[in-house]
């Protein structure tokens, strides 16, 4: 079968909630992606900020393939030795005191939710509190997640949203102040806005929204799920900042390809969940955790920090050189690996042009191009990123000047 009855047949089958490149995607390596022609592809945007690790990293595999051959589920009512080791390593990169693994970075959200409401329910005995979101954020597709989620255009047809919830403004922060209330039981942000349009927090704002919480006893919750893992140079967002969150939620780059979500807290906040106020099915069991555990062992084996440090300066200014070339492209704005090129027009045409190049990328709103790379990638990965970049604003630019 060829690649266009391929795709019908997918189109014929699955739910229409993607609109797919077309492309099938047959294999990886390092930070190359091959489709089923065997065509190469550059991948900066690693299935959306996952594969920090880059693509058949063998010790990742082995230790995959060894758990399916001991065992891949049990229930969470017995205790699994992978998920003890994931939870402590997350536990100590993180400086949370408790975790709760979950299937994907939108459940650890709801669970997010559920907890800082419980907290609240328990000191004062009544439902109904309020959380307070960032207009322009994002937190997932579920009915809960999406009404934290600041963006009307993803909640319209899905209302009513979940009850109390206020949006203020990114790094304004008397906009948080002014929605502070008796009924505020969370405060809950994205140290850097992905989905939004990569927009960084300001350490003074995420300091001010901290003693707030504080002076309140209103939890913080950090939604790390895209910005975390490493991607701006530390394991989490936060730690760049000297912030503590009282809830963080992680996913993606968590498990490097495996479905794996995670919502930690600490000790004061994690104690208001007792058994039988949440759980789940296949979170936590042996094959996630395995990859878990993997990675943060990964992580610092292969000092995918440091590489992310080392690779940042570099990246940051060979696009500001690229940005200086093009009147069509306003601005840069991000944080380690984790950049946003901001254009003045719609850039779709743009991400298609870099497919036929060789390069994979994707947008983060309509005018930003969002650069999510694998964090193994090297200076010459970049200059080979600017390379065909380059060639595709060229190539979109010269056809719209034809017309």
């Amino acid at each position: 079968m060829n690649k266009e009855n391929y795709i019908l047949e997918a189109e014929n089958s699955l739910l229409k909630t993607y609109k797919r490149y077309e492309i099938i995607l047959d294999k990886g390596d390092g930070v190359y992606l091959y489709d089923t022609d065997g065509k190469q592809y550059l991948d900066f945007a690693s299935g959306i900020a996952v594969f920090a690790l880059g693509y058949n990293n063998q010790e990742y595999n082995y230790a995959l393939k060894n758990q399916v051959d001991k065992l891949l589920h049990t229930s969470n009512y017995y205790y699994n030795l992978p998920a003890i080791e994931a939870a402590k390593k997350f536990t100590k990169a993180s400086g949370m005191d408790r975790v709760f693994f979950t299937n994907s970075g939108t459940e650890a959200i709801e669970g997010a939710i559920k907890l800082a409401k419980k907290y609240a329910y328990n000191k004062d005995g009544s439902a109904g509190h309020e959380i307070i979101s960032m207009n322009n954020s994002f937190h997932g597709r579920s009915l809960g997640a999406l009404s934290v989620t600041g963006n009307p255009e993803y909640q319209k047809a899905f209302k009513p949203m979940i009850e109390g919830v206020k949006f203020a403004e990114m790094n304004d922060l008397e906009s948080v102040k002014s929605l502070v209330c008796e009924k505020t039981c969370a405060i809950i942000l994205e140290p850097v806005q992905g989905e939004g349009g990569i927009y960084p927090a300001d350490k003074e704002f995420l300091q001010g929204v901290k003693s707030i919480c504080d002076k309140n006893d209103i939890l913080l919750i950090f939604d790390e799920i895209q910005c975390g893992m490493g991607r701006t140079g530390s394991m989490f967002a936060y730690q760049d900042y000297g912030v503590m969150p009282d809830i963080l939620t992680s996913a993606k780059a968590l498990g490097c390809g495996v479905p794996v979500g995670a919502f930690a807290a600490n000790e004061k906040t994690a104690s208001a969940m007792v058994p039988g106020d949440h759980g789940t099915t296949y979170g936590g069991n042996p094959f996630v955790c395995a990859a878990v555990s993997k990675v943060f062992d990964l992580f610092e084996s292969d000092k995918i920090l440091e590489n992310v440090s080392e690779i940042t300066p570099y990246l940051e200014n060979e696009l500001d050189k690229l940005i200086e070339q093009y009147d069509l492209i306003e601005t840069r704005r991000g944080k380690g690996l984790m950049q946003g090129i901001v254009f003045s027009v719609p850039v779709g045409d743009i991400v298609l042009e870099a497919q036929k190049q060789g390069l994979i990328i994707i947008t983060a709103g309509k005018n930003v191009i969002r650069l999510v790379p694998p964090l193994v990638i090297t200076k010459q990965h970049v200059d080979e990123m600017i390379v065909k970049f380059k060639s595709s604003i060229d190539s979109v630019v010269n056809t719209n000047n034809k017309h």
